[in-house]
């Protein structure tokens, strides 16, 4: 039985999907958060996807044993992978998931060229692959898929102004704006801690403002809008909702990501899964 009190779960293959727990926690601010870092197995980017389906199972079965009362995937990979499984195994739980935005890059391009930012493995999903044939037939907005590999794993190590992320912004993003793409979707939940770096290597190629699409938000506003219908939004009149990390990897580690990408203390615990 699912509880109006419960807590709301939330995982990612390490610290990216506290980009969108940041959202929820905006949106959402008298709800109970976990957060589920899966440090030790990071990234899940260039995993094969069944080894992304266990993870994430584990992960859910886990945060389940916590008395969760929803559950956010707050991982592109994972999503792709996983969901549609999740919520086959899990009918009853309320489940949202992430994917690249790419519905709301069509209505920001001018020039009608969108650039896609994201992990191998999300890019390869079948998932991805659908979503984006729809768009470009119904709109004709022209995606350019860029992987972008090593990208999560530096910011996994907390690199978000370093020479070598740097390189790795100018070596994705150049080709894009140079094939004129005016739109990127930022199709990794690692990567909006590292929009302003994106912003100021565009500012490189062009004057023109770059529209970037980040998708945490809209996930947030889902969630919520999951949580009305069933009837599962807290009731408590709480000043303030808490939150609590656990993490495959390093408790220490991920205790000082946080700090560092949150501005914000938080209790982290080891679990081995």
């Amino acid at each position: 039985m699912l509880s109006s009190s419960g807590p709301i779960g939330v995982f990612d293959s390490g610290v990216g999907g506290l980009s969108v727990l940041r959202h929820i926690r905006t949106q959402l601010p008298t709800e109970n958060l976990i957060y589920f870092a899966d440090s030790g197995y990071a990234p899940y980017g260039d995993k094969p996807e069944e080894f992304v389906i266990e993870r994430s199972f584990k992960i859910a079965g886990f945060l389940l044993e916590q008395d969760i009362k929803a559950l956010v995937v707050a991982c592109n990979t994972a999503t792709a992978a996983a969901i549609h499984l999740l919520r086959d195994n899990y009918p009853d739980l309320p489940i949202v998931g992430v994917e690249p935005g790419l519905k709301p890059a069509t209505t920001k391009t001018i020039t009608g060229i969108v650039g896609v930012m994201a992990t191998e493995r999300t890019l390869a999903s079948n998932k991805f692959h659908v979503l984006h044939q729809l768009l470009n037939d119904q709109t004709g907005v022209h995606f350019i898929m860029q992987p972008c590999p090593g990208m999560a794993d530096l910011i996994e190590h907390a690199e978000l102004d370093s020479e070598a992320i740097f390189s790795l912004v100018h070596r994705y993003l150049g080709p894009l704006l140079e094939q004129k793409a005016d739109t990127i979707v930022l199709g990794c939940t690692h990567y909006p801690f590292i929009r302003h770096v994106i912003e100021k290597v565009a500012a490189e190629y062009s004057n023109r403002a770059l529209n970037i699409i980040d998708t945490g938000y809209a996930v947030a506003r889902q969630l919520k809008h999951l949580l009305d219908i069933y009837g599962l939004n807290c009731r408590k009149k709480n000043p303030e909702g808490t939150m609590r990390a656990f993490t495959s990897g390093n408790p220490e580690t991920i205790s000082r990501l946080i700090l560092r990408l949150l501005q914000t203390d938080m209790p982290v615990f080891y679990a081995s899964l």
